[in-house]
């Protein structure tokens, strides 16, 4: 894609962090934003920051774990502007904990943005992209979680590879198709944001009333230090997105130091050896 003004964008976990980010950096192109988040709260204030800046933008309040959410959000995007081009699958949480010992609700929450939410989106928007039949881009966002396993991550690392996987296969099929309609899959490691406070959005029929160990507790005190530690900003991510939609690139890995551990990874599936802690090399 190379004609952003007057094109519109969908983006979802849009009020904050990444997805704010990526949205901004398509209102700054001209593109007309619609803003997709379960905090409402959140969501008006954000819009209203992009209406001061002077940016066209709407918002509509999505649980994208939810089908007829996400429907309405297409319904909703296409009575405001007649079309959509970029849809930005980027809503999600990140639980951690040892993999044993998540519960059933752990695993339905984790699984229904983080998954569900990406299988909506494709599902829904693809075909208004496909029948549009006009340049159009899907960014999936999955993580560094989507291709390396970490100890202490598996409910993480197991949502993030459905979305790269999904998207893998979303590109072979979009390809056979037709050339118009792209995707890509950002696989992004520390970033500061809010995702380490996931627990904020759980819903309130799939939280848990155990309480948390002192393991559990150290657990998060140290995701919410990577997270802050983070090297590379938000805007930096939404920045790598925008080119890799407008060079029409698949794998966007902002974290370019992250490729040592990935390339690890896949010499111990080549190798047939032991999966290697790439935490601690």
């Amino acid at each position: 894609m190379k004609d952003f003004r007057d094109r519109v964008a969908v983006v979802t976990g849009g009020a904050s962090g990444l997805g704010r980010a990526m949205a901004l950096r398509f209102a700054r192109e001209g593109m007309k934003v619609v803003l997709a988040d379960i905090e409402q709260k959140t969501l008006d204030a954000t819009l209203a920051e992009f209406h001061q800046a002077g940016h066209e933008a709407i918002s509509l309040r999505c649980d994208v774990s939810r089908p007829e959410d996400v429907e309405a959000l297409a319904e909703r995007t296409l009575a405001a502007f007649g079309a959509v081009h970029i849809v930005c699958n980027n809503a999600g949480v990140a639980p951690g904990g040892v993999i044993w010992e998540h519960s059933v609700k752990d695993w339905e929450w984790a699984m229904g943005p983080n998954v569900w939410g990406v299988i909506h989106g494709v599902r829904v928007f693809t075909p208004i992209l496909l029948q549009q039949n006009t340049d159009a881009h899907i960014i999936n966002t999955a993580s560094v979680a989507g291709l390396l396993t970490l100890p202490g991550m598996g409910l993480y690392c197991v949502t993030k590879h459905a979305v790269v996987s999904l998207t893998e296969c979303l590109h072979h099929d979009l390809a056979a198709r037709t050339d118009k309609v792209r995707c890509s899959v950002l696989c992004p490691a520390y970033v500061p944001t809010r995702i380490a406070e996931s627990e904020r959005n759980r819903p309130a029929h799939l939280r848990e009333e155990r309480p948390k160990s002192e393991e559990d507790l150290r657990r998060e005190a140290g995701m919410r230090h990577a997270v802050e530690s983070g090297k590379i900003s938000a805007e930096q991510v939404a920045d790598a997105v925008f080119d890799a939609v407008r060079e029409q690139r698949f794998y966007i890995l902002p974290h370019q130091r992250i490729k040592p551990a990935i390339e690890t990874r896949m010499q111990d599936i080549l190798q047939e050896r032991l999966p290697t802690n790439t935490l601690t090399r």
